[in-house]
């Protein structure tokens, strides 16, 4: 098998040292206590759809700061509950799909909502004002600052999105996990971290993990275009890396403590394997597993499915 990466023994112990700012608490605190003060204003309305044992919502919530309208699916088993639930996001400059693709979980009586990421491929758009230029896409927008950094609003919007769950009286507030893939099982991780009552995390082939390492060995976009931006800004290395350490997933792994199972394929270039292992090898959780696929790149694959399943059932039912 081609190595892409580390070889599989050396992944297993990888452990580099976190990254993360003497105020890394203090700056996240404090936005905690700005979205805390901050309405939700979330509205639904209900939609037909032809599955008998689903009631199928559209929902909207106001976003982080600028009250960006961030669009969302509220799909609920037909039944009063409460009903354990999933907070799913989607993956980089996608949307937050049909509602076919969460019948699975309304089968097993779970609540799922399903955001659409600002300023992506969806229908949620982005109010934020970004001071400085960047590469086409979004990992660079406002990355010259913590305050202005496109992730902090996307973060933030994610951990709201708990909120709205955790305010819904057909919700068991006890029973609350959180899953996605790619940039989904990143945000995945970030509101592990930063939400409370998280009883389950599912982060699938998590990007936003170890910054520095994966620019200097993926091998595929989105990591790249960071790469790009300083290819152009020479000067700015220092204080890009300074921004990036308050988003990296893998300086927010010491504060996840619930049960988790996360995946990694081997040969992946656009979530290079060793990016997740050092945050996996960092989680505080004394329940965790990491799923590893040798032959797989960047993908989601049926059989991991399948263990996401066993744990729902362990863990949320």
């Amino acid at each position: 098998m081609p190595i892409i990466d580390f070889p599989l023994e050396q992944l297993k112990v990888y452990r580099p040292p976190l990254t993360k700012r003497s105020d890394f608490k203090r700056f996240w605190d404090e936005n905690l206590k700005i979205s805390d003060e901050q309405p939700l204003h979330y509205v639904l309305k209900r939609i037909e759809y032809p599955v008998k044992k689903l009631e199928a919502h559209l929902l909207s919530y106001e976003g982080f700061i600028d009250r960006t309208p961030i669009k969302s699916w509220f799909l609920k088993p037909v039944g009063e509950g409460p009903f354990p639930a999933l907070l799913i996001a989607h993956g980089y400059g996608w949307h937050r799909g049909m509602i076919s693709d969460y019948l699975g979980w309304i089968l097993q009586d779970i609540v799922v909502l399903a955001i659409d990421i600002r300023g992506q491929f969806g229908d949620t758009p982005d109010f934020a004002k970004y001071p400085s230029g960047s590469i086409i896409g979004y990992m660079t927008k406002g990355i010259l600052d913590k305050d202005t950094y496109y992730y902090r609003y996307v973060y933030m919007d994610c951990l709201r999105a708990l909120k709205v769950l955790s305010q819904m009286d057909c919700v068991d507030k006890n029973r609350i996990g959180v899953n996605g893939a790619s940039q989904g099982g990143g945000l995945a991780l970030i509101v592990s971290a930063l939400g409370e009552k998280v009883s389950l995390s599912l982060p699938e082939i998590p990007f936003l993990c170890h910054f520095e390492r994966a620019v200097e060995v993926a091998a595929s976009d989105p990591y790249l275009e960071i790469l790009r931006y300083l290819k152009m800004h020479p000067d700015a290395v220092e204080r890009v890396f300074e921004t990036l350490s308050y988003f990296d997933a893998m300086n927010f792994a010491p504060e996840i403590n619930c049960p988790i199972l996360m995946s990694v394929g081997l040969m992946d270039t656009v979530c290079p394997p060793s990016t997740i292992f050092a945050t996996f090898n960092h989680l505080a959780s004394k329940t965790k597993k990491l799923a590893i696929y040798p032959g797989m790149g960047h993908e989601c694959l049926s059989v991991h499915r399948e263990k996401m399943i066993e744990w729902v059932l362990k863990y949320l039912l």
